[in-house]
């Protein structure tokens, strides 16, 4: 990694190290809310984008050049790991993603297939090896993946869920074919975050979007152990941030897989991340307060400034993904304050 790159602040802030301001980068910053992400997007389906190096590296590009934010996320999707493993995925318009084959039994999970993502998910690679090459120099490239909870639930539900039915009562009845499942994605997703780190990105976000539904006892019982092998995996290789949204109740146990940045949803004090022990925490203002009058938008961005005290190892980030239809115009000047009014 060059000098550049390794003292960038968004970097420094995942090291806990002093910055000349906080940095920021927002969670979905290339979507459809944006008129060059649209432009893309009409050409092909989303699975066509997420799997085209050269469209997804330029929306990546596009919007950390727009927006100014001091850190590209990859722009991918948290799904397309599952084909491999033989889950048949389509996104239907209007209803989002959907599992032709969703996973109920034992019998479906011994019958998944493990492959390696470096073979089975060339198309990132090239997408990260575009970025890296047209990035500026000293803007660190974000890579991610799934968490294992939310995984296995888009597997075994099929789709979007509102009580998470199917797979809370495999995780219940049968907990031993539950933990081969969770082993099963937490391989996978070693391995794609491995993959990742090689191709060139400079820190990873663990997304657990769905993981709140659980109880503090069910998360440390059937997941926790899994997320600690994943990050102990590529610990001390890049950063690792743990996200999900629903937490304020698993923050304590979250923090017990040593990520170094822990991500804050809007539902939680920013503050509870120190609180847990966090070195460095990302968050966390509410999407939808973008879509407010300017004015209120820049006064939920000094609120959230306000909780963060001028700590180091801050990293100004949404509580979750920026929305469709959030005024671009109001979503650069969020970036724009947060940079004036946070410098040291």
């Amino acid at each position: 990694m060059t000098d550049a790159l390794n003292n960038s602040r968004f970097l420094k802030a995942c090291r806990g190290e002093p910055v000349d301001r906080t940095p920021v980068w927002l969670m979905r910053q290339a979507g459809r809310y944006m008129q060059e992400y649209r432009d893309v997007r009409a050409t092909t389906d989303f699975l066509g984008l997420c799997k085209t190096p050269e469209l997804a590296a330029k929306v990546t590009l596009d919007a950390q050049r727009i927006l100014g934010v001091d850190a590209a996320i990859l722009f991918a999707d948290l799904l397309p790991i599952l084909e491999p493993l033989g889950l048949q995925l389509s996104y239907e318009e209007g209803e989002g993603p959907k599992i032709h084959n969703p996973v109920r039994t034992a019998a479906d999970i011994d019958a998944l297939k493990e492959e390696d993502p470096r073979q089975s998910m060339p198309f990132v690679g090239g997408a990260i090896e575009i970025i890296r090459r047209e990035l500026p120099v000293d803007i660190p490239l974000i890579g991610f993946a799934g968490a294992p909870f939310t995984l296995a639930a888009y597997a075994i539900e099929g789709g979007a869920s509102r009580n998470y039915i199917h797979a809370k009562t495999l995780m219940y009845s049968d907990p031993g074919a539950w933990a081969v499942l969770m082993e099963k994605l937490s391989g996978q997703i070693i391995e794609y975050l491995r993959a990742q780190i090689e191709w060139g990105v400079n820190a990873v976000q663990l997304f657990d979007s769905w993981v709140g539904c659980l109880s503090p006892g069910d998360y440390r019982a059937h997941v926790l152990p899994h997320v600690k092998r994943i990050i102990g995996a590529v610990r001390g290789k890049v950063p690792v941030i743990y996200f999900g949204t629903g937490t304020a109740t698993l923050l304590t146990a979250m923090m017990e897989a040593q990520p170094d940045v822990l991500g804050i949803d809007w539902h939680t004090p920013l503050q509870r991340g120190w609180e847990v022990g966090a070195k460095s925490v990302q968050g966390n203002m509410d999407p939808v307060s973008l879509f407010a009058p300017r004015d209120v938008v820049l006064g939920k961005a000094q609120e959230v400034l306000d909780a963060a005290a001028g700590r180091d190892g801050h990293i100004f980030n949404l509580g979750h993904g920026i929305l469709p239809k959030t005024p671009v115009d109001n979503v650069k000047a969020l970036v724009d304050y947060v940079h004036e009014k946070s410098a040291r």
